[in-house]
């Protein structure tokens, strides 16, 4: 039965449906990350992942932890079918044999077959993997670099400080034939704290600013079509989402064109009062796109406007993204930053 919005999450991972442990993975990620999943998928699909990540709430640190991991798994899992391999073949034998029978075929099948020690780092690119291996004892390091190609090796070795180099090339230098065991306990190590750095990261509740922060990173279509998908359904959610993509402060990303057409859209005093609490990057912005007498008369009416409510301030503001979003949806500006691309614009 599909979770409903606000439902309380299961404490049990196993509990949880597949939409609702995509809705989880994606909060993890980063947010560009998440935008560029959103492209990739139908959108239908990705309508139901939005309501879902909107409607989640906050997400237990284990339930989060149970997800990434086993997504991990999953990947590592396909990894091995794509290359074949032993773990490959202990799948598909413990698939389609009992469990006795199977133990004992991938017994008589594991001495002629072994996996490449460190394989799960062998596709890393080389950077990432001095990240991940840099703080490890030059032993450790050393171990890594003779199961590894040259090439990924010397390219590891040249990342690190020069006293860790010259200790990993002794190591490297005066290493004999390693016990197999010491390889496979090393190999669990990381392999674990791998999957530990996946699932590390600042507790986080979905939620319409989520969803907000997502959309906001993907392309225009993909905003689009979910935001129409929505509406019919929740034209409440998509108005909280909207309010929540685009903020007054974000108007200093629209060109010096787009600017002079919105101040020909906008009162002078309902730019003053919304402009009471902008950045001084912002107000230079706008007063350098209208005349110098129209600037100094906002100014001027800034100063003596007195104090005024946060709340007229921020609904001044509100009525001005409205405008801008409108002049945007018309196509008469362009905000930068606001997915797509340059493969959008033509000269």
């Amino acid at each position: 039965m599909p979770r409903k919005p606000g439902d309380k999450l299961p404490d049990d991972p196993k509990d949880l449906e597949g939409l609702t442990k995509t809705a989880i993975l994606l909060l993890t990620l980063d947010p560009q990350i998440g935008g560029d999943l959103l492209k990739i998928m139908e959108p239908e699909r990705v309508e139901e992942i939005t309501r879902e990540l909107a409607g989640l709430g906050r997400v237990p640190e284990h339930l989060r932890a149970a997800v990434v991991e086993e997504f991990y798994s999953l990947s590592m899992a396909t990894q091995y079918a794509s290359e074949g391999g032993l773990e490959y073949a202990k799948i598909l034998l413990q698939r389609s044999l009992d469990g006795k029978t199977a133990e004992r075929v991938l017994a008589q099948i594991q001495t002629q077959v072994q996996k490449t020690p460190f394989a799960f780092l062998q596709k890393a690119e080389s950077e990432n993997l001095l990240t991940f291996i840099q703080d490890e004892h030059p032993q450790t390091i050393a171990l890594i670099l003779c199961h590894l190609p040259h090439h990924k090796s010397a390219e590891i070795l040249s990342g690190l400080a020069l006293q860790k180099q010259i200790e990993v090339i002794k190591r490297v230098a005066n290493m004999e034939q390693t016990n197999p065991e010491v390889i496979k306990e090393v190999e669990r190590g990381l392999e674990s704290r791998l999957s530990s750095m996946l699932m590390q990261s600042m507790e986080k509740a979905g939620g319409v600013p989520t969803v907000a922060e997502i959309l906001n990173l993907a392309d225009r279509s993909t905003e689009k079509s979910v935001m129409e998908g929505l509406e019919a359904d929740d034209p409440d959610l998509v108005e909280q989402i909207r309010r929540l993509m685009f903020v007054f402060e974000d108007i200093k990303m629209v060109d010096d064109k787009g600017i002079q057409q919105i101040l020909k859209e906008v009162d002078n005093d309902e730019l003053g009062l919304a402009l009471k609490t902008a950045s001084e990057e912002l107000k230079n912005k706008i007063f350098k796109n209208m005349s110098e007498r129209a600037a100094t008369l906002i100014k001027e009416d800034m100063q003596f406007m007195g104090p005024v409510r946060v709340s007229d301030v921020e609904a001044a503001q509100q009525r001005v993204v409205d405008i801008v979003r409108r002049l945007e949806d018309a196509g008469e500006i362009i905000i930068a930053g606001r997915g797509g691309g340059a493969e959008e614009m033509v000269t």
